[in-house]
């Protein structure tokens, strides 16, 4: 994203839509921080410049990669969705992902206010991947990375910057442990936040099969996320 310099009055109008607060008046005209900016399209699609002067860009790799996580309105040409996630970490579709026994474990990086490297996402996915998880194969992350076994990600988008993306996974219920251990290491190591999503299938008496090692590990469990009941598009069968 761009201002037109020879087009902004200075009204500093669009300041508050962005963000990043990556907008700012250098002298008479309002400008970008492009390092700053993750090309989510907030400050065009806002429609507060009274004279029009953001120019949408279309961006080369490896910067094409701050719209595909950051704008809604763009699609990874990978899983062909829209947003950070899977389809059904976004909607009401069942599609049979978390079988008894295991659990899909999400690490979503990054706010609005504060966004994300992919350095830390990096980071955080090569932790995840040394305690034994199985990344989502359609996560868009997922189609980030070189090496799936250890987290590493494409070398030259490791300075571009998102509003946020989600790291999701499948692992068994007696790894938790594990899992939660190394999330806790690489919290220290990062420069932004990340909130845990745990994804279970839930037993016959309501009962979750994770919320036992959740509370040995003193991870506070919030029990008001998205409860799938299948009225979107039920896409597997119910095994006996």
């Amino acid at each position: 994203m761009k201002i037109d310099p020879e087009l902004c009055i200075a009204c500093e109008a669009c300041l508050p839509y962005c963000p990043m607060a990556a907008i700012s008046m250098k002298g008479d005209v309002a400008t970008i921080d492009v390092d700053e900016c993750v090309e989510c399209g907030v400050c065009f699609r806002a429609g507060v410049c009274p004279v029009d002067a953001f120019v949408e860009e279309v961006h080369e790799w490896p910067r094409s990669v701050r719209a595909a996580f950051s704008n809604p309105l763009t699609v990874h040409k990978e899983t062909r969705v829209p947003g950070r996630g899977t389809e059904e970490a976004k909607t009401t579709d069942v599609t049979g992902r978390f079988k008894r026994g295991f659990v899909g474990i999400t690490a979503e990086m990054g706010r609005p206010g504060v966004g994300v490297r992919f350095y830390d996402v990096e980071k955080v996915a090569q932790a995840m991947a040394k305690s034994g998880v199985e990344f989502a194969h359609d996560n868009p992350v997922t189609f980030l990375m070189v090496d799936k076994s250890t987290g590493k990600l494409k070398s030259e988008i490791l300075n571009e910057k998102a509003c946020s993306a989600m790291i999701e996974s499948i692992t068994t219920v007696e790894n938790i442990p594990a899992v939660i251990k190394a999330l806790r290491e690489a919290a220290a190591q990062i420069e932004t936040v990340f909130t845990l999503t745990i994804s279970t299938k839930l037993e016959a008496d309501g009962s979750a099969l994770c919320e036992k090692p959740l509370k040995k590990l003193n991870v506070p469990l919030y029990l008001n996320g998205k409860v799938n009941v299948g009225l979107g598009r039920p896409l597997f069968k119910e095994e006996s």
